[in-house]
């Protein structure tokens, strides 16, 4: 199994960027489904999540500006992530409970995708 994410670069404070995350492979279910985040001598936070069903959690400091979204017929995970600020700035990771059969879940991480916010 493997988690692709996409959608990373530069943009101004205020600006909006979405990112992607594909998974593929041996895929027979994904359960929750997150975006975390790690800044330059941080270590790694949630920043979303969301489970099969659509529910969704987000940190305290992005609420009301990211969303998360997924398409269960696609394997993609989405973060639209509006008003950007200079804090916001990190690398991006992708983070799946996929089932590759039966009922046993493993946690995959994606490579990560770099977003930078500039002031």
């Amino acid at each position: 199994v493997q988690l692709q994410a996409s959608g990373g670069g530069l943009v101004q404070a205020g600006g909006s960027l979405r990112l992607s995350c594909a998974a593929s492979g041996s895929i027979f279910s994904i359960n929750a489904m997150g975006w975390y985040r790690q800044a330059p001598g941080s270590q790694r936070e949630l920043v979303a999540s969301i489970t099969s069903g659509g529910s969704t959690n987000y940190a305290d400091s992005v609420k009301g500006r990211f969303t998360i979204s997924r398409d269960n017929a696609e394997n993609t995970l989405y973060l639209q992530m509006n008003s950007v600020k200079p804090e916001d700035t990190g690398v991006y990771y992708c983070n799946a409970g996929v089932a590759s059969s039966g009922s046993v879940f493993v946690h995959y991480w994606g490579k990560g995708t770099q977003v930078t916010v500039s002031s």
